[in-house]
């Protein structure tokens, strides 16, 4: 199985699952949960389980950030990251893990990993305008998930239960 070709179509497939579930989680408890199942599989198998073996594989990520507009994001990555991968790629294999597991946690566990994969969709696009592609659609779809994880959190409310509009607050 050639991983380079596969992962794209999971990447996508999976991303479009957690957009259009965040589009309709204040309305729906199936397309909340989906969302969230959706963002754990897509951080722990295509996130870190793709760099996991990206890394065992020897990849060293050069040229990762070769869309970058800035040349300090360019010759940081090459100069620090790529001599370092396995370190780099590590913490990367471990945020992703971690986060992809937390957010199938309630409360806050949850709420702190929707935060961090938004800062972390919203960081790629210093690697690159292309980026934008992903990471704005991503970034939306996980603040409504972290809307409704919050409204349900701090107002005790469940999705669907009153108004749509009272679930999200």
């Amino acid at each position: 199985m050639d991983v380079g070709r596969v992962l794209p179509v999971v990447w996508v497939g999976l991303g479009t699952i957690v957009v259009v579930s965040g589009l309709a989680a204040a309305h729906s408890r199936r397309a909340y949960t989906v969302g969230l199942s959706a963002v754990s599989v897509l951080w722990v198998v295509a996130g870190a389980g793709a760099n996991g073996y990206f890394l065992a594989r020897g990849d060293d990520y050069a040229g990762f950030a070769g869309g970058a507009s800035t040349s300090f994001v360019r010759e940081t990555w090459e100069s620090v990251v790529v001599p370092h991968h396995t370190l780099f790629i590590g913490l990367l294999i471990a945020f992703e893990a971690t986060a992809g597991v937390l957010v199938l946690i309630e409360g806050r566990p949850r709420e702190a990993a929707l935060v961090a994969l938004i800062a972390f969709n919203v960081a790629l696009i210093a690697f690159g305008w292309g980026f934008l592609v992903w990471s704005v659609p991503m970034a939306m779809a996980l603040g409504l998930l972290l809307r409704v994880e919050r409204a349900r959190r701090h107002h005790g409310r469940t999705v669907l239960q009153g108004p749509a509009r009272a679930a999200v607050g």
